[in-house]
């Protein structure tokens, strides 16, 4: 066990390390091997001393030196830096068939053997082999975590249970519960059997503890719309970034981030990861509350930094994620049995039920309900991801109540398209030292309406990144994203402005960080104010060119193509006050 630990202590420390400043480095390129030398100049493998064979006479120039010893041997080839990093190419090779049969401790100490003699190579600042030796020490960091956590999924059923205590801790937030939170638990609990059906069945699939389907319990308490100070969204709780990293859609139409079968499904992938990087299921619940690096940074921070226990390091976490954990455990023990702790819980709701019908264009959830002679808070009941009470600009697949199926398809399809009003605002990122009564009088609004339109509280605390919606309108001495564009041939450019992240312009023009750095050839995500960055390459997806025509306007095109007037400017580096004029040529997108 000793000899496990200490592995994943040279694998989470060589990760975090490596995996966060060497993050652009490319897939190593194998370490060349030269010919194979004779014998006598090999390696010896370390074994125990055998009786030595009778010296063999040698011809030639080796008669005059005498017989040379293997520990000889060794300190010359000790020497040669290459022939070291051979010899740990050959021992990290040597793990796979190790694993490839279920032999873990022979893998992880073939690995670990690699691993000593890399740590051996005392390289000059300026050799040809330093890169070298970087790249197949990260290979080898990388290789213990697979192999470790592939033994997590193996051993035993360690990875479908949740160890359960009852400590101090766990026992402070039992009493909140019984106390002043009461009523706020029975709600929760009786809300969870909307949804905890679907996420066991989700669980199960995943082969992931059940207990897991209480976590809604503590991040929202099952409820899909729960905001957080934190900008986290949703059932489970996901801030813009980490939702995106696992699939969830975001855009002016929906937000996965609410729905609860899609949502569901990316927090398994997530607490999945979580679970094969740490090793621990408490640990990973603490790293879901708050993000695996912050944990990870709280264990490189203690004297001996390998996971031991996760609450040798609860206390260090911060307030509201060391809360989580107890808080977690202490609903289980509530809802395992409530008579102990003085509960006696309700009946939870019925789980939701629907059917699904294939839509492709806008229809207000008001129009399609009067048809159908239901509550419009059935339709925004079952569909909450979609942010305009409408169904989305496109194929989507809407739930309707049961029985409601063939009904729905045929009055939908009887509703005129629905055209939503142009967005009211505008996205500014935060800068460093920015208030936001300097914000509002840059763009010529107030602090309150700011406040009131991204859902600050009194306090108006702001942060250095964060996303603000401005609202639109009046005389403005500002710049917008579609301000920084330009058209160059069939590129899309825009120009960094000092605070920008890579992140936060992919989100602005619907394309990822990782296809902005193919199409500009970055190696970092570093950015410098004044940069180029083409944020789209080629012809839009099914655009066509439209040549202006005498008293066209960008208004009257769009209308003209069925399209929004902020997408023709988009899809063409305009801007609201843009001039345009006879023969320039435009891309638009018809309405099918």
């Amino acid at each position: 066990m000793r000899k496990a630990r200490s592995i994943l202590k040279v694998a989470l420390s060589i990760s975090i390390v490596f995996l966060w400043s060497c993050s652009s480095l490319k897939t190593p390129k194998p370490i060349e091997t030269q010919p194979q030398a004779p014998a006598e100049n090999q390696i010896p493998q370390q074994a125990e001393p055998k009786e030595q064979s009778p010296p063999v006479e040698k011809a030639g120039a080796e008669e005059s030196t005498g017989n040379v010893s293997k520990e000889d041997d060794l300190q010359k080839n000790k020497k040669d830096p290459q022939l070291i990093l051979e010899e740990a190419l050959s021992t990290y090779q040597d793990c796979q068939p190790s694993w490839e049969k279920g032999d873990f401790d022979s893998a992880l100490a073939a690995l670990d053997e690699a691993y000593k003699l890399i740590l051996s190579l005392d390289l000059a600042p300026d050799s040809a082999l330093i890169q070298e030796k970087n790249d197949l020490r990260l290979l080898i960091a990388q290789r213990i975590q697979e192999i470790y956590a592939s033994r997590l999924r193996t051993v035993g059923n360690n990875h479908r249970t949740i160890p359960i205590v009852e400590n101090q801790s766990v026992q402070a937030e039992i009493k909140k519960f019984q106390n002043e939170e009461r009523e706020l638990f029975l709600k929760w609990y009786q809300l969870s059997g909307r949804y905890r059906p679907m996420i066991l069945e989700e669980l199960r699939k995943a082969g992931l503890p059940e207990e897991l389907s209480w976590m809604p319990l503590i991040e929202s308490g099952f409820n899909v719309r729960a905001y957080s100070r934190a900008r986290a969204l949703g059932l489970w709780q996901f801030i813009a970034s980490t939702g995106t990293r696992y699939g969830l859609k975001i855009d002016r139409w929906i937000d996965e981030r609410m729905d609860p079968i899609k949502s569901t499904r990316a927090a398994i992938n997530y607490l999945t990861e979580l679970h094969s990087f740490f090793g621990d299921w408490t640990t990973a619940l603490a790293s879901y509350n708050c993000g695996e690096f912050k944990v990870q940074r709280v264990i490189n921070s203690q004297h001996v930094n390998y996971l031991d226990n996760f609450w040798d390091l609860y206390k260090m976490l911060p307030y509201e994620t060391a809360r989580f954990v107890p808080r977690f455990m202490a609903s289980i023990l509530i809802i395992n049995n409530p008579e102990k702790y003085g509960f006696n819980l309700p009946e939870s709701d019925p789980a939701a039920e629907f059917e699904e019908i294939s839509v492709n264009h806008p229809v207000r959830f008001s129009s399609l309900a009067k048809e159908l002679g239901i509550e419009e808070q059935e339709l925004i009941s079952l569909n909450p991801e979609l942010r305009q009470n409408s169904t989305p600009d496109g194929e989507y697949i809407l739930r309707v109540p049961p029985g409601f199926g063939e009904k729905a398809s045929l009055a939908f399809n009887s509703l005129p398209r629905w055209i939503p009003p142009e967005e009211s605002y505008i996205i500014h990122y935060v800068q460093r030292g920015e208030t936001l009564s300097e914000i509002a009088n840059r763009y010529r609004t107030s602090v309150s309406a700011i406040a009131r339109l991204n859902g600050l509280n009194r306090v108006h605390l702001i942060n250095k990144g964060q996303r603000l919606k401005i609202p639109a309108g009046g005389r403005a001495s500002f710049s917008s994203p579609l301000m920084d564009l330009v058209k160059e041939g069939e590129n899309l450019v825009y120009i960094v402005k000092p605070g920008d992240s890579l992140y936060q312009i992919a989100s602005t023009f619907g394309t990822t960080p990782e296809k902005i750095k193919e199409n500009n050839n970055l190696k970092e995500d570093v950015l410098n104010s004044g940069q180029r960055l083409v944020v789209r390459s080629g012809k839009p997806e099914d655009a066509i060119i439209y040549s202006v025509e005498a008293g066209d306007t960008p208004f009257s095109i769009a209308q003209k193509f069925g399209m929004q007037l902020s997408t023709l400017l988009s899809l063409n580096g305009l801007r609201q006050r843009s001039k345009i004029f006879p023969g320039q040529e435009l891309w638009v997108i018809p309405k099918k």
